[in-house]
């Protein structure tokens, strides 16, 4: 049998309110195959809370991401600093790096730190130095010069 599923916590929770118990609630419903167990632990949950479908707080996993430290870190990877441009890291090597999901550094990126940047691809150029840039600025005047309105 899998979960119990939302509505049918609904209709124990009523059950119960109306002074069934677990066995009760069972023989009422036996095509759905509830474990006895089961239902006695709903019926406990709501005795503690007053309902079947609440949690308890802190009831959920930890969130191991999205913590203060790693918000800090991926804020300081993520964007070039202005002394050193080209310095920023992209989410797939800040995620290595810290031994998480690329997906929890885009997250953090976009919801905790609150930043508006989206996904390039660095790619590759030349390096041009002074001289090559002269040379191809005299190549172009040349061909400027060659190109009359006549011949276009």
């Amino acid at each position: 049998m899998g979960r119990i599923s939302y509505k049918d916590k609904m209709r124990i929770q009523t059950l119960h309110e109306q002074g069934l118990g677990a066995k009760a609630i069972r023989s009422r419903y036996p095509a759905k195959q509830w474990s006895l167990n089961t239902l006695k632990t709903i019926c406990r949950h709501i005795i503690k809370t007053g309902s079947a479908v609440t949690r308890q707080s802190g009831s959920r996993r930890p969130k191991s991401a999205r913590t203060d430290q790693n918000i800090a870190t991926v804020g300081d990877m993520i964007c070039s600093r202005e002394d050193q441009p080209g310095t920023s890291k992209s989410s797939r090597q800040i995620a290595k790096t810290l031994g998480m999901s690329d997906r929890s550094v885009r997250h953090i990126a976009k919801m905790d730190l609150d930043l508006e940047l989206s996904a390039f691809r660095r790619m590759p150029a030349q390096v041009l130095s002074d001289a090559v840039k002269l040379e191809r600025l005299e190549r172009c005047r040349a061909l400027l010069r060659r190109l009359t309105v006549n011949k276009v």
